[in-house]
């Protein structure tokens, strides 16, 4: 073992083909010994970047040797002599779209450190780096010989993979997230050990973006803006639809992609209403307001430049009441999201029925789902949205005490845990005894991560002041979410036991 290490990791230069050869003389000596000068100096020719070494005191302890390759091709069978020619110049594709990872090799004193794993996390962040589509690698299976009389190749791969066996190669590929997609037959014919088998593996890089107009390219950087709304009481349509003109414009000013307002927002124009004692009547009267609202936020979305969540209104359609929540794109476009789970005091005051429909809504700034209040209650919910690739849930909520805000809150965080998803929740504050129903008000908005390295330690991105009128932001990285999904300390979508559970979503009524 050693005491004093002092490691470092760089790109190889041609002066360092000595100590190359030495170390894959010592490494491969069943299978030829090293490559030749020219071969190793025609790799930092063509692709400087891919050739990488760990130095311990300056010496090279391990090596980590890459070439550029069409994905199409090198993703479906082939040898290890498709890499080569004849006179062994290993084919660089300078326009290839995947790495292919030639060798990796430790010195055999320095295994036990984990050092393979540091030149594969290199490779990694080169293949992030170049925007390539993956990594891959024809992998040797080193112990299949001691089984071969007993079992298959695939058998092997199988008993691996299920850790009933051991293989010193494929076993550690395992272990930094390469999925093994093919069985190679004659790979590497002298490799006696493997029986000229080998495994084609596959680390797909998350991040790739193909080459697009970067007009149309996807947003990764979101910024949201939530409307800690006071109730108050008003005058007219008028004078409250100013009020969130103004609170738009605000939110637009600081270049943000969303602003979530609360559920019912609108509701003091219920103070209006002839006669408020009749609570059927007063929802539906307030219904009658809400083809304006979504016209005029609708407006509000393109002039600002901003995509508009409504918090949520009365719809009455075939003479059923729903609460709606609408997204108004700013690009003019609209879509709803109907309210699913209503409260006991929906239905027994204001005779409002749940709707049918879930969906996810594809917008410039991420995949966006809305459960209106009571709705984030129901993890199901959450886990369909997540299974459709949402990446921000907003909540718009109303709730009168704490306790009720504080159910709410808590379902939100978790379904930003279990969902891997960022969750926005957004409630209206003050009071305001004229109007019946809504005499008291509790809210914190706030917005809800993951719960990981790469977040908030307490998975808080922001919160407001409690029952205070206020606007909150927050900026909201998507490349987070991906990165968490496929390589977070647990993986709560990744890991679901789809052999013994799963959640479906019935044919809508």
């Amino acid at each position: 073992m050693h005491d004093d290490l002092h490691l470092t990791i760089r790109n190889l230069s041609n002066n360092d083909y000595d100590e190359i050869k030495v170390l894959m003389d010592k490494v491969y000596h069943d299978l030829g010994g090293s490559w030749p000068e020219h071969t190793i100096h025609k790799l930092i020719k063509d692709f400087p970047e891919g050739q990488i070494c760990l130095e311990d005191h300056g010496k090279i302890v391990g090596l980590a040797l890459s070439v550029q390759v069409s994905y199409q091709r090198f993703s479906n069978p082939h040898t290890y002599d498709d890499l080569i020619d004849q006179k062994e110049n290993i084919l660089n594709d300078a326009r290839g779209d995947a790495m292919y990872g030639l060798d990796v090799l430790i010195a055999p004193e320095y295994r036990g450190y984990r050092l393979g794993r540091r030149l594969y996390e290199a490779r990694k962040d080169l293949c992030r780096q170049h925007n390539l589509r993956a990594i891959l690698a024809g992998g040797r299976i080193p112990n299949y010989h001691e089984h071969a009389h007993e079992m298959s190749a695939a058998e092997y791969l199988e008993a691996v993979r299920e850790r009933k066996l051991y293989d010193p190669i494929l076993t550690f590929q395992l272990s930094n997230d390469f999925q093994v997609t093919r069985l190679l037959k004659r790979y590497l014919p002298e490799d006696e050990k493997s029986q000229g088998f080998a495994t084609l593996l596959e680390w797909k890089n998350i991040f790739f973006e193909p080459d697009t107009n970067v007009i149309r390219s996807r947003k990764t950087q979101v910024r949201i803006g939530a409307i800690q709304w006071q109730m108050r009481e008003v005058e007219s349509v008028d004078e409250l639809l100013k009020q969130v003109e103004y609170f738009i414009d605000a939110v637009s000013d600081y270049k943000s992609d969303f602003v979530l307002f609360p559920e019912f927002f609108n509701a003091p124009l219920i103070g209006l209403s002839p006669d408020q004692r009749n609570q059927t009547e007063a929802i539906r009267f307030l219904a009658s307001f809400t083809e304006r609202f979504i016209n005029e936020m609708s407006q509000f979305a393109v002039s600002y430049n901003i995509n508009v969540i409504t918090g949520s209104m009365p719809v009455i359609e075939d003479d059923i009441v729903y609460n709606v929540s609408y997204l108004c794109r700013r690009d003019g476009t609209v879509e709803e999201q109907k309210k699913i789970h209503i409260t006991p005091h929906e239905r027994r005051d204001w005779v409002i029925e749940g709707g049918n429909d879930l969906k996810v809504f594809n917008t410039d700034a991420g995949r966006v789902g809305i459960l209106i209040c009571y709705d984030v209650e129901f993890p199901e919910l959450g886990r369909l949205l997540a299974e459709q690739d949402m990446d921000i849930l907003f909540v718009p909520f109303w709730t009168d005490t704490k306790n009720g805000y504080l159910r709410v809150r808590r379902c939100a965080q978790a379904r930003a845990i279990e969902n891997e998803c960022y969750v926005v929740i957004c409630g209206s504050c003050g009071n305001l005894p004229q109007v019946e129903n809504l005499d008291i008000q509790y809210a914190q908005s706030s917005v809800f991560s993951p719960s990981d390295f790469s977040y908030p330690h307490d998975a808080v991105m922001a919160e407001t002041t409690p029952n205070t009128e206020m606007i909150m932001f927050s900026d909201l990285d998507l490349d987070k979410l991906k990165l968490t999904r496929s390589e977070g300390s647990v993986n709560n979508l990744k890991d679901r036991r789809t052999d013994l559970y799963s959640v479906n979503w019935k044919k809508s009524k």
